[in-house]
């Protein structure tokens, strides 16, 4: 089979000839760059006509856009106001509701009743379980009296007196649900949203108000994981919120414990000073800190 012969491979002395040619024509053309770079400082530095002052040597250095440099001393951050304390309300046993005194955004002091629900069927299995708590007692003294006569056996003795622990595990237990039929403040506040109405059937577990703590209110914001070189609890900062348009001083209080690797920031907290009676909770604004 005819094959086709490969190239001839070039000799030394041509590409020694081709290898002085590319550094020649490099040469040149550094050559011609610095030519324009001397015109154009000597034509920058030519008096203008009419004896006008020279014009500046500009350094292409210089001339390029400037970028933009990072703010270390002066920083504006977004943050909301939150309440300290706040939470969701449920049901923990299923009946109807037979009252709720506060209504949706009205203020109820820690302790006041919040809901109350109809659990009658609940005090009557009660009012069993005390009456079946008697019966017991009153069989266990009776044994206890035939003990003493040696008229009733050691097994029967122990049986009553296991029936009245028993009965006395059923009172408390229908009692724990008693003390459910009633819901209390857990602290002062307002109620934020009310989800049920009066006389509606709820489920155990199922939400029905929303409340806040609104005499103590906080700032949360993310600021740069880089401010951990100086930030720290109690230092202090200013925030302008947007819906009152006022500035107020504030504090840091809290730093996050961890540092969201993706976005290089951490979550902080910080008081305003005073109760400003005008801030409600869910306001925003700017948070302007600088390093101390």
């Amino acid at each position: 089979m005819h094959q086709k012969p490969f190239p001839a491979r070039p000799k030394a002395g041509t590409l020694l000839q081709h290898a002085t040619s590319y550094k020649t024509a490099a040469g040149r053309l550094a050559g011609v760059g610095a030519l324009l770079l001397a015109c154009t400082v000597a034509w920058a530095q030519t008096p203008a006509a009419g004896g006008a002052p020279a014009r500046p040597a500009v350094d292409p250095l210089l001339a390029m856009p400037a970028m933009a440099l990072p703010a270390t001393t002066r920083q504006e951050i977004r943050a909301q106001l939150t309440p300290r304390r706040y939470t969701t309300i449920a049901a923990e046993v299923g009946a109807r509701i037979k009252s709720l005194p506060v209504a949706e955004a009205g203020a109820f002091t820690e302790g006041q009743l919040l809901v109350g629900f109809d659990c009658s069927v609940q005090e009557a299995q009660r009012d069993k379980a005390r009456a079946e708590l008697e019966g017991a007692q009153a069989s266990l003294r009776a044994n206890q009296r035939l003990a003493e006569l040696n008229s009733v056996g050691q097994l029967e003795l122990d049986l009553a007196r296991v029936s009245v622990t028993r009965a006395q595990a059923e009172l408390a237990t229908h009692q724990a649900v008693i003390d459910k039929c009633t819901i209390k403040a857990p602290f002062p506040g307002r109620v934020a949203e009310q989800k049920v109405r009066e006389q509606q059937f709820v489920q155990p577990g199922q939400a029905m108000l929303d409340i806040l703590d609104d005499t103590s209110l906080e700032l949360e914001f993310l600021v740069p994981s880089s401010w951990l070189r100086w930030l720290k609890p109690g230092q202090a900062l200013k925030v302008t919120i947007d819906e009152t348009r006022k500035t107020y001083n504030a504090r840091f209080t809290r730093i996050g414990a961890k540092v969201d690797p993706v976005s290089q920031s951490i979550k902080v907290a910080a008081t305003i000073d005073g109760s400003p009676a005008e801030l409600v909770a869910g306001m925003s604004g700017r948070v302007v800190a600088a390093p101390q």
